[in-house]
Formats: structure tokens, sequence, C-alpha cells
């Protein structure tokens, strides 16, 4: 089990993400249009940099939503590879079975 300092870490980022979503995607708008002027796109850039770090969707670690283990998660399911495991030899997810050959 990870810290919980961790996880809650990683809470706190989904957080802020969602608060600064729609201000940051105003701001790379106007630096993505080629008709801004220079100064718009300076103004813009300053303005994104002064955004909190933990604010970008990309520092937000897949964690597994049994444990909060962050290596090994499957996308698909959720979980750990530890976890998914466990759950798809105890016959809890549908369509997932031992195979054998």
């Amino acid at each position: 089990m990870p810290k919980t300092s961790a996880i809650q870490k990683n809470e706190k980022r989904k957080r802020l993400v969602e608060k600064y979503a729609k201000v940051r995607a105003e701001l790379k708008a106007v630096l993505a249009n080629p008709a801004t002027t220079d100064e718009q796109f300076f103004a813009a850039q300053t303005k994104l940099q002064k955004l909190p770090k933990n604010s970008s969707r990309i520092r937000i670690r897949n964690r597994c939503s049994m444990s909060g283990r962050p290596r090994g998660y499957k996308r698909k399911y959720g979980v750990s590879r530890i976890q998914f495991r466990e759950l798809a030899l105890a016959g809890k997810i549908p369509g997932v079975i031992k195979s054998s050959w």
C-alpha cells in the first residue's frame, strides 16, 4: 500500500486540473491561433506560466482505484496488475478468464 500522502497529493492535482481547465484551454487556444499578435501571444504565455504547475493534466498519475498503486496500472480496468489478477481469478471481471495452452 503506498503512502496516503502520495494518494492525497494526486487527488489535489485532479482538483486543480478541474479548477483551471477552462482558463488553460482558453490560453492555449490563443497560443495556437496563428492570427494572434505578438503582444497577445506573449501575454497569454505569461498568464499560462503563472498558473500552478499541478494544474496541468499531464501531472496526474494513474493509480489503482483499490490499492493506490502507481505502477502496473491497467487503464481499461482502472486497477493495478496485482488487483487485476486477484479480481480475474475470483471471476469478478466479466469476460476475463485465465488462459492455458
